[in-house]
């Protein structure tokens, strides 16, 4: 685990290096826990996003995407039991002030211990958040000696609630301004536009509603860089069914979710379920999606069967009918009639998807060349399909109308996929830069180009090289990056 905490350590430091994730606000020291991403960053979370969407909208013939205000009307929140319910179990310690929350601070005294026991200490923290023991999880603490990184007491408050939404008020004057939130969650702007995509949709049960966007949660141990962030982007889709079918369509999309993760590159062995011991009070199934992080296996997706919890709240809240009419027959040749739906959801985090192709793309290489001296490189191995620069046009003088040459190829790539042009440095200086940002390809512009009208296009992640003719560097890399 040492190792691997410290290879996260580079992780971070390379985002920052080459331009895909900084601090926010650092000019000024940082905010914790909030997080700017750079160019490179940017393009990365731009193209995961719209795999996803594609494999959303554009596969499913049945699934539409919205895009749904941040700001809500505060009732949502309230029958959506945010208000009520969308708390964690904290507690303090006395002699530092510092507030943790409870599973968190009991995670990380697990991972110091012996595998068997700390697997045991969460099966019984679980066992305990299930059954809101508070008071028992203030002794599993104080049993097993847990203590406060800052003032090494164990010292502890009581456990208690803490609510994670953030509020803000809307209106001019501050006097009669409303109370408002930001979003938790990007779910009940689908929920409350339910009504409105059916109908102009003509959309049949069952079908999807997806949506994309930022949501906030006033974490108070926010940790693991990007992993646990107060400002964050989610991925949602929640999908409409009939009534009983729910189990059917909760394994389909576990199914489905867990492939798809596949086909971006991240490999069966380090995806595995997990199904939730306290299941929220809104769902009757419930299962996360974890993958193995540099620090442990965690939460990448969650697969979640809400039932019909949502669409009835929010009839109840705003006093008006959400059903839908299905004139479809059931198995005793009868109309279904007016109901309910049932919901599917299935909910990922695009900041943890982008630490996920990250950590995995992160290495560090190092081999004996022919004449027995040592070399060495960092590359970024991201898929082709996500890589935020498919191709670098190099020229390998800035003379003899090579530049002109490559700018040409550049003009014609460019309109197709992101290209990189450089002309400062060695070669092989250059390459090393292409290797640490993670472009899979380089083409070489070289006086034999005047000649034959071939390239040397180099290969990322073998550092293999061959000659090609210069009009098909384009169609190699569009195919590399359909996969």
């Amino acid at each position: 685990m040492a190792n691997e905490v410290n290879n996260f350590q580079d992780i971070i430091s390379h985002c920052k290096e080459y331009g895909y994730v900084f601090q926010s606000s650092e000019l000024y020291d940082g905010l914790s826990a909030v997080y700017d991403y750079g160019q490179m960053g940017a393009q990365l979370k731009k193209n995961l996003r719209d795999d996803w969407w594609k494999s959303m909208t554009q596969i499913h013939e049945n699934i539409v995407g919205i895009d749904a205000a941040i700001f809500m009307h505060p009732t949502v929140w309230k029958a959506s039991g945010h208000v009520d319910n969308f708390s964690d179990p904290m507690i303090d310690n006395k002699d530092s002030n510092k507030r943790y929350r409870v599973d968190h601070l009991i995670e990380a005294f697990a991972e110091t211990i012996d595998k068997i026991a700390g697997d045991a200490l969460i099966n019984e923290m679980e066992q305990l958040l299930a059954k809101d023991d508070f008071a028992g999880l203030k002794t599993l603490i104080e049993n097993n000696k847990i203590k406060c990184a800052i003032s090494k007491t164990s010292n502890w408050t009581e456990v208690r609630q803490f609510n994670l939404m953030f509020s803000t008020q809307i209106g001019s004057v501050a006097e009669e301004a409303d109370t408002i939130y930001l979003r938790p969650e990007t779910a009940q702007g689908i929920f409350v536009n339910f009504l409105n995509v059916q109908k102009t949709g003509r959309m049949k049960i069952p079908f999807g509603i997806a949506q994309t966007g930022k949501a906030f949660r006033n974490e108070i141990v926010a940790r693991q860089f990007i992993f646990r962030m107060r400002e964050f982007e989610q991925m949602e889709m929640q999908f409409f069914v009939r009534p009983g079918t729910q189990m059917e369509w909760y394994n389909y999309w576990k199914d489905t979710r867990k492939k798809w993760h596949e086909s971006i590159g991240i490999p069966t062995e380090k995806l595995r379920y997990h199904d939730h011991v306290k299941l929220a009070h809104y769902a009757d199934a419930a299962l996360d999606i974890e993958f193995e992080f540099p620090f442990g296996w965690k939460e990448l997706e969650g697969i979640h069967s809400r039932t019909d919890f949502d669409l009835s709240q929010h009839a109840k809240y705003s006093k008006k009918k959400i059903q839908y009419f299905d004139n479809d027959l059931n198995a005793e040749g009868k109309p279904y009639g007016n109901y309910t739906p049932f919901v599917v959801e299935t909910s990922v985090g695009l900041d943890r998807l982008f630490l996920t192709i990250i950590s995995l793309a992160y290495q560090e290489e190092k081999w004996t060349k022919e004449d027995g001296t040592e070399d060495s490189r960092v590359v970024m191995k991201i898929p082709a399909k996500l890589a935020p620069t498919k191709l670098a046009i190099l020229p390998l003088l800035k003379k003899d109308g090579l530049p002109e040459i490559a700018t040409e190829l550049m003009k014609e790539c460019k309109k197709h996929f992101h290209c990189f042009y450089e002309e400062k440095d060695a070669i092989g200086k250059r390459y090393r830069r292409m290797d640490a940002i993670g472009t899979p390809f380089c083409v070489t512009i070289d006086h034999q180009t005047k000649e034959d009208n071939t390239v040397t296009i180099r290969y990322r992640d073998t550092m293999t090289q061959e000659r090609i003719p210069m009009s098909e560097v384009r169609t190699l890399v569009e195919k590399a990056c359909k996969g």
